[in-house]
């Protein structure tokens, strides 16, 4: 169902009189498309209309109640089921429930006004669903290789070969590469390309997590299990499990930790701490690090063992230097990018800049040309990006200058204040090295501290 089709409603009624009375209420609005049948076979055989909702009768002739409410179920899980039924046994109810009926009526004077609220409150959760069913086709579509991997020369080509294959099993991909290369990116575009893309997708950078914190954040822990375990906490693993999980710098992991993750891996199993449950696991493992982990192994940084299980499909990603003219390809979808994100009118990159930008080596990879890039937009003064707008220097790896929830004044103003800092408030020596007049300077100075 779209959001713009009709809202399809079944009734299940075997007294003629009660049919057409719930049949009337419902058909008054407008909404909603209304088929009512007198038994529960006459409604199963026309489940492929495929209705939001069904008001079943608990009494009829032909079927028991819990036989239709499964019948439905199987053949569509998200059905939104409400029991309308003369009698008021609890116990009834809530094996009802339990088995997945969304709601239980009771027929009396107030059946009408308690029917119309419920299956109000049923098409807004559908709403909802269907809403969250568009974002994730959005979100897959957003992760095509073509649209999340931008680039055609042969180096990156062998990468597309490999993440072909990788969508179509459900194999472990240890992906490879220096830093900003886009290790992250990739194992998005694998998820969202698999046939786990309606489930989750999980990310942990192993190296921010403080090495005492590692393990409850990946497994999870009980209320209790130590001091200021103040409630249950489900970890990584289980929040991704039916999707997939990415275990980014997986070579930071502790070696102790390693052997729990082995473990874990090998049993498809864990148990949060401090508690007993055991959770399977159903999920894909997607690891990436910029070290070479077989050396981190003949090191003894790194167990064997779990080197061997991580390892599935290797996937190296190549550096930016090593991708020839994608760098121009790359750097104008970022320029691209950089002016709808921050509404300014199109900005292009003229020869002198282009050839620049294809002399540089790019140590920070795509990450550092996309600084490059932004820092260039803001810096130019017509609408164009000239040599002199692209500065290549160490700012650019100790300072990321991608300030993404930034409005452009902000992130001019950071920029500025930077290099004043970095040149102890030299304007002159900073015009020169922004290539921006003293003036401007001045006068963003002054707005600053307004």
């Amino acid at each position: 169902m779209h959001l713009s089709d009709p809202f399809k409603i079944f009734i299940i009624e075997d007294d003629p009189t009660y049919k057409k009375f719930l049949e009337y209420v419902l058909s008054l609005n407008p909404d909603f498309e209304v088929n009512a049948y007198e038994s529960g076979k006459e409604c199963i055989d026309n489940l492929h209309l495929n209705p939001s909702v069904i008001t079943l009768d608990y009494s009829l002739p032909d079927m028991k109640g819990e036989e239709v409410l499964k019948e439905i179920k199987n053949h569509n899980p998200n059905c939104h089921v409400i029991i309308v039924s003369a009698q008021e046994k609890i116990g009834t109810a809530v094996d009802l429930l339990k088995q997945g009926a969304y709601d239980y009526i009771t027929k009396d004077e107030e059946t009408k006004d308690k029917l119309l609220n419920t299956i109000n409150n049923a098409r807004r959760n559908v709403s909802l669903i269907q809403e969250l069913d568009d974002l994730k086709e959005e979100i897959t579509g957003r992760y095509e290789f073509s649209k999340s991997i931008i680039g055609s020369s042969s180096a990156i080509k062998k990468t597309f070969a490999l993440l072909e294959k990788a969508v179509k099993t459900n194999i472990t991909v240890s992906i490879t590469g220096e830093t900003g290369t886009g290790k992250e990116l990739v194992a998005k575009a694998i998820h969202y390309n698999s046939d786990r893309n309606k489930k989750k997708f999980v990310a942990v950078n192993i190296a921010a997590i403080p090495r005492e914190l590692i393990e409850s954040e990946l497994f999870g822990y009980e209320k209790g299990a130590f001091t200021g375990a103040a409630s249950r906490r489900i970890g990584k693993f289980e929040e991704a499990n039916g999707g997939s999980i990415f275990l980014d710098e997986i070579a930071e992991m502790d070696v102790n930790l390693q052997a729990k993750l082995l473990r874990a891996l090998q049993e498809k199993e864990i148990t949060r701490i401090g508690g007993n449950e055991v959770i399977k696991l159903d999920l894909r493992i997607i690891v990436a690090t910029h070290k070479n982990l077989s050396e981190e192994v003949k090191n003894e940084n790194f167990r064997e063992d779990l080197y061997y299980r991580l390892l599935g499909l290797p996937i190296h990603l190549p550096a930016l230097r090593e991708r020839g003219n994608d760098i121009l390809v790359i750097a104008k979808h970022l320029l691209k990018q950089f002016c709808k994100d921050n509404k300014l009118d199109s900005i292009i990159i003229n020869n002198d800049g282009q050839e620049k930008l294809l002399s540089y080596h790019y140590p920070g990879n795509v990450r550092e040309l996309k600084s490059v890039i932004e820092l260039a937009a803001v810096m130019c003064n017509e609408k164009e990006i000239g040599s002199d707008d692209i500065k290549f220097n160490s700012v650019m790896r100790e300072e990321n200058l991608t300030f993404e929830e930034m409005t452009l004044k902000e992130y001019t103003f950071k920029i500025i204040r930077y290099f004043l800092e970095k040149y102890d408030n030299n304007v002159l020596e900073v015009a020169e090295k922004l290539d921006i007049g003293k003036s401007s300077i001045y006068r963003y100075l002054k707005e600053m501290e307004e």
